[in-house]
């Protein structure tokens, strides 16, 4: 069954379970089936590619799907977690991910945290030369405890894409040693060879918006940074390279482009070195393993007019929709609409806004935008939302977090579709107590 199909089998199976409420009118849905074929070509393409028995680690970015049962479901696929934060890492602990499976990145990593991390033995890429002054400050525990691999992060400074945001390779970027500031290349050369437990280089260029020649060519230059160092120390010290992920996702049709297998041939041509077996691999992709998985259903509660132009009030707005209601040009998503038995919604297309419930104007997903004519009653779905929609929540006007949940349709019978909750609907308590309604009226002061 194809992607569309299950989508729309998915669509009426909410309304047929009635997982859509008055007190939960907005679900986020998960297709298994499309994380597992995502899952499967990332392996297949650097399979494809890497030399017979070179090693190479899949990490998921955490803050892609931030979700216990999406980490775990990825693990048992054969994909790790890359994470970014205390929270993220007791995540992947949550969901069983074994600690050679780790990596953690993170430009504001605490003392605290560097110690946890190297006691539990996830790897750990410094981010900067005071962090790494850091690390030196811990050498018994580098000593004595079950450290994993620790590497260094750089930035090749190689320029941004079409989203300033997502672009961590400029040269004022925020992230990583700046190989091209004066003295930096120096620098890292010197404190790789005073520190021989220093094994791993780590680039990241950028994410959506960025082309993929720039990132292979981040690759590139990171690869070579490792083959001064190797050359400088007389031996292979730096044994791993983490290209970081970033690979863009089409959010204008189902078509998946660019692909893992396309990204996978041009790093192999762009840089063959990284490929013959000496170095183990590390990728950290996030958005393109999850992103055409899922949707947001919304209920349309009501419609009206303003100034000639027709407006869909639902109940996805800000509060789940972030960047594209907040920075709409470079996070535009497409809309299918459904009435309200779940069946595609037919009708000569009706150009028209489709508007969140939070209190404010620009709280809007799609702006002017052609669909059949809205009811009251009838639903929107958010399409290719699968990442950073269900975990990266705006707090505004206190809306409960609705519930997420994975299914597969179609995989045995047509039409058949099979839920399963990957994180249930915030309740009103919850949402309290997450407002300070269950500190008890502390108060601190001196």
């Amino acid at each position: 069954m194809a992607l569309s199909a299950r989508r729309d089998a998915a669509v009426r199976a909410v309304v047929a379970r009635r997982l859509l409420t008055d007190g939960h009118p907005l679900a986020a849905l998960l297709d298994l089936r499309g994380v597992r074929e995502a899952a499967s070509a990332l392996h297949a393409a650097f399979d494809a590619v890497v030399a017979p028995g070179q090693p190479v680690l899949h990490t998921f970015a955490v803050k892609a799907g931030a979700l216990v049962p999406v980490l775990r479901l990825l693990d048992g696929l054969g994909i790790g977690c890359e994470v970014a934060s205390p929270g993220e890492l007791a995540l992947a602990r949550a969901a069983g991910v074994a600690p050679g499976r780790i990596v953690l990145d993170s430009p504001a990593k605490t003392p605290s945290e560097l110690r946890a991390a190297l006691a539990l033995g996830v790897a750990l890429n410094a981010d900067s030369p005071q962090e790494l002054a850091r690390l030196d400050t811990l050498r018994d525990a580098l000593l004595t405890a079950p450290s994993g691999p620790l590497g260094l992060r750089v930035n090749p400074q190689l320029g941004g894409g079409t989203i300033g945001a997502m672009s961590t390779a400029t040269a004022t970027a925020k992230f990583g040693v700046a190989l091209q500031d004066p003295g930096a290349r120096a620098w890292v050369l010197r404190a790789c060879l005073d520190r021989p437990w220093l094994t791993r280089l780590h680039c990241h260029v950028g994410s959506q918006g960025m082309a993929l020649e720039r990132m292979a060519a981040g690759v590139r230059a990171t690869y070579e940074l490792a083959e001064e160092i190797n050359a400088a120390a007389g031996r292979r010290q730096v044994d791993t390279i983490d290209i970081g992920g970033g690979l863009p996702v089409n959010f204008t049709s189902d078509t998946v482009a660019p692909t893992f297998a396309g990204y996978a041939r041009l790093l192999r041509d762009t840089v063959p070195g990284l490929f013959d077996g000496r170095y183990g691999l590390v990728t950290e992709f996030g958005r393109a393993l999850l992103a055409k998985a899922g949707m947001v259903v919304a209920r349309v509660e009501y419609t009206k007019s303003a100034g000639g132009r027709p407006i869909a009030i639902t109940h996805a707005g800000a509060q789940i929709a972030v960047r594209t209601v907040f920075v709409p040009e470079s996070w535009p998503i497409r809309v299918a609409a459904y009435d309200a038995g779940g069946a595609p919604k037919a009708g000569p297309p009706v150009r028209q806004d489709i508007a969140g419930p939070c209190c404010f104007a620009g709280d809007l997903v799609a702006r002017d935008r052609p669909l059949p004519p809205l009811e009251p009653g009838d639903l929107v779905a958010l399409l290719d939302t699968g990442a950073y929609y269900f975990s990266t929540p705006f707090g505004y006007n206190a809306l409960p977090r609705p519930g997420v949940y994975g299914y597969t349709a179609g995989d045995e019978a047509p039409g058949q579709v099979a839920f399963t909750t990957l994180r249930r609907p915030q309740t009103m308590a919850e949402l309290v107590a997450e407002h300070g309604g269950a500190d008890g009226g502390d108060t601190y002061g001196g």
